[in-house]
């Protein structure tokens, strides 16, 4: 499989190129980076690849690209490919509504699968999370986070995420539109990534808690959605984790 990085100085983007580079059944194609990276123009780990800028005229003999880079140079990149029906795993978090809905357009011309977190295992932490909202929706969700100090303070994708899909999903359950749930936000030192999602059910608590220990986990749930979207054809349009995962 040959693997076009996107975002490749970024922290997931070089895991992401360590693994490629470490595995032999995988083949760095390309490594993006912005146009003002001390990187451009030097090359990968010493091989024969370089980091690069995207470029319309790029011809990079990808596979797929995965994308672990900003909303901005995501949308731009998509703009680059034009119709190239190159797929995309994309882990870029931030989109606005507006900028989503600009990526469900690209993806009329390739196969792209998005996800706020590539974590392993943390789609079956999501779904086990709204499974339980669904089963007792009178308990008071609640989402929190812990990230490293370097983070925005802003709630992450991955909170929106699930807030989100709790609040839609007891609002369905309930038959009227419920509480949104509130999402507390911590910053600690070097931490990679502390997920949690508390329901208050009066006289018990349930609290749900995913823990990420390296960035490693990012960049092999990514490579793991990656080989399953070229494993075979697949139509042009948006995927998820979960779809990923069905059996």
């Amino acid at each position: 499989m040959r693997i076009g990085i996107l975002g490749a100085s970024g922290r997931v983007g070089t895991r992401l190129v360590e693994l490629v580079l470490a595995n032999p059944g995988l083949q760095l194609a390309a490594a993006f980076v912005s146009p003002g990276s001390r990187l451009c123009g030097t090359a990968v780990a010493g091989g024969s690849i370089e980091y690069r800028p995207a470029e319309s005229a790029m011809n990079s003999h990808c596979d797929v690209v995965i994308d672990f880079s900003t909303p901005a140079a995501s949308l731009a990149f998509q703009e680059q490919v034009g119709e190239k029906p190159i797929p995309m795993v994309i882990g870029t978090t931030g989109f606005s509504i507006e900028e989503s809905e600009r990526l469900t357009g690209y993806a009329a011309h390739r196969p792209m699968l998005i996800s706020a977190n590539f974590a392993r295992g943390f789609e079956a932490f999501r779904l086990g999370a709204v499974d339980f909202m669904r089963r007792m929706a009178a308990a008071e969700p609640s989402v929190a986070e812990i990230y490293h100090a370097r983070k925005k303070s802003e709630p992450s994708g991955t909170s929106r995420l699930l807030a989100g899909e709790l609040h839609a999903t007891r609002s369905e359950v309930m038959g009227f539109a419920a509480p949104e749930p509130p999402i507390s936000v911590h910053r600690e030192g070097d931490t990679v990534g502390v997920n949690e999602v508390r329901f208050d059910l009066g006289s018990a608590n349930v609290t749900f808690t995913y823990r990420v220990h390296t960035l490693a986990a990012y960049a092999e749930g990514a490579l793991a959605a990656a080989e399953w979207l070229i494993s075979e054809p697949r139509a042009n349009g948006r995927y998820t984790l979960a779809d990923s995962l069905a059996r």
